[in-house]
């Protein structure tokens, strides 16, 4: 691809014997780092291996990165960290060897800040860590959900946040998206709050896929809207009404299954079906509601669709002047709570990579073969075995108004 040429930085260590390329030196006041940080502190050495591969999978290697692409990551404040999926040789097909990078970073200025100034500000940052990816040759890179501005649905305020929506064929974002991806020989995932002029102005949560060419590709919107303490989303944007379309791009055919829609199984399933090797979950989520699950539901995706998983998640805690409430008897308050970060990448054989850092900027780079997609399929045969006949079936009975469950009673 077209890249920004430079020298390699000495290979890395795999992940088992610690953390790979932590180039981020700050931390969040009150906020654990990261659960490998911990890990890689207080379990001896000699065990290290074996917990590694217990909670990640087979161990990967790291990704070997250029030194002016560690170093200008250095520089900007964010971490950076590179891991390999590998796949085992085949006598009929060439590897498939691409890699993706995930972008998650906090907002740049202060929510009260004039709307066109924060979005200029996260263009400016959000190109920065691109231009590292370039480095790094990555293909595909994906960002964390509405990454344009803050994550304000909590607030259920009409303005000034309804005037982030852009058009995703044209709007100012696109176009800047566009241009990088031209640059670069990119895809870019670019998840916004789209403004539809063509029918009636709706708001919707859309990912915008832009090719290495720089044409727009198309449009995932979300299929799943949060009615759960402060995301309640729909007062901005109803649940999509793309389907489950997969995008076949010049490094592989990818999907995009935002946020809310990681928890419900079938939403992954429908992408899979319809082909997708690499599906993307860019999402913002809070520590208190979530995070238990967000290493689990990921990664599960990836086993269960025999494809790669995706996860992004903002970072930081974004303050709010007007107080809002959850409705469920809790007092008011002007922030979410902490966006964890924790962005990681899952294989369809389970493996994983560690998790960005809970509190910085970060990109993460992977390097996979997608034919490790066929190879797992053919060892598992989920597909294969899935009885997708006798689901549907049962599905169109129970969506139906006279359902009754099939319970057997004495």
């Amino acid at each position: 691809m077209q890249g920004v040429g430079c020298a390699l930085s000495p290979a890395l260590s795999t992940y088992s014997s610690g953390p790979a390329l932590d180039t981020t030196l700050g931390t969040m006041s009150g906020e654990l780092r990261s659960v490998e940080q911990v890990l890689e502190k207080y379990i001896p050495e000699e065990e290290r291996r074996e917990v590694w591969r217990l909670l990640y999978g087979r161990e990967l290697r790291s990704l070997e990165l250029p030194g002016c692409a560690v170093e200008s990551a250095s520089q900007k404040g964010f971490e950076l960290k590179g891991y390999v999926f590998d796949a085992a040789a085949e006598q009929l097909r060439r590897p498939r060897v691409i890699r993706v990078g995930l972008i998650q970073n906090k907002i740049q200025l202060p929510t009260s800040s004039p709307v066109a100034e924060q979005v200029n500000a996260i263009h400016k940052r959000i190109a920065e860590i691109v231009e590292v990816a370039a480095m790094c040759d990555v293909n595909i890179v994906c960002f964390q959900e509405a990454w344009t501005m803050p994550f304000a649905f909590c607030t259920r305020e009409r303005l000034p946040w309804t005037e982030f929506a852009e058009s995703a064929e044209n709007g100012i974002t696109t176009k800047f998206c566009q241009e990088i991806a031209k640059k670069y020989n990119m895809v870019i995932v670019s998840p916004i709050l789209e403004r539809d002029e063509l029918h009636g102005e709706t708001l919707w949560n859309t990912a915008v896929v832009i090719s290495n060419t720089g044409a727009v590709l198309g449009k995932s919107r979300k299929n799943h809207i949060p009615r759960i303490g402060d995301f309640n989303e729909s007062t901005y944007y109803m649940e999509g009404n793309t389907g489950h379309t997969v995008f076949q791009t010049a490094f592989g055919r990818i999907a995009v299954n935002i946020c809310y829609g990681r928890h419900h199984p079938l939403n992954w399933l429908m992408y899979s079906l319809n082909g997708a090797e690499i599906i993307f979950n860019p999402s913002a989520t809070v520590g208190e509601l979530s995070e238990s699950l967000w290493p689990i539901e990921a990664r599960n995706a990836a086993i269960a669709n025999h494809c790669f998983t995706c996860a992004i998640n903002r970072v930081g805690t974004e303050h709010f002047d007007n107080e809002f409430t959850s409705g469920d008897g809790k007092k008011a308050h002007h922030d979410f709570g902490h966006f964890y970060g924790s962005s990681y990448v899952a294989a369809p054989d389970g493996s994983r990579t560690p998790g960005l850092s809970r509190v910085c900027d970060g990109l993460l780079i992977s390097e996979l073969d997608l034919n490790l997609c066929r190879q797992t399929n053919d060892k598992w045969n989920f597909k294969m075995t899935g009885r997708y006949e006798m689901y549907a079936a049962e599905l169109d009975r129970a969506v139906a108004p006279d359902f009754q469950p099939n319970i057997v009673r004495e």
